[in-house]
């Protein structure tokens, strides 16, 4: 299979443990989707994400710092997953968070890139900034 990777970064004017609990919290989670989210909060955990469209295992966790987990869509080849990496540091009044995702089907990779952006960072902006 063709993959591509995808890279972003984005600054969110919120504390990085704000930004990590966005994330990895089940209830904050679904504030910024607007879908169903189970999250086990630990290293080797499984996770769902949009309602099962999204599952995966959480591959390291470092606490308001770091999550790298395993994903797949529920229309990817059974045995094929991406890695996704979010790293947060602390910048100024905020997070810079660098996003890295590889491995994505070569297919779909200008959807979920746009997805990132449109379907997390805007709303995660829109929860953490103006709390909404």
């Amino acid at each position: 299979m063709n993959t591509k990777n995808i890279h972003q970064t984005v600054f969110i004017k919120a504390a990085p443990r704000a930004v990590y609990r966005a994330l990895m919290d089940p209830r904050q989670h679904s504030k910024i989707t607007g879908s169903k989210a189970v999250i086990g909060a630990k290293t080797g955990g499984s996770f769902s994400m949009w309602d099962g469209g999204i599952h995966g295992i959480t591959l390291l966790l470092v606490p308001d710092a770091k999550i790298v987990q395993a994903w797949r869509s529920h229309d990817w080849p059974d045995d094929h997953y991406s890695v996704a990496s979010f790293s947060l540091q602390k910048a100024g009044n905020g997070t810079r968070l660098v996003f890295d995702q590889y491995g994505v089907p070569a297919r779909d990779s200008k959807s979920i890139s746009e997805g990132w952006k449109t379907y997390y960072w805007k709303p995660m902006k829109e929860l953490l900034e103006k709390g909404r």
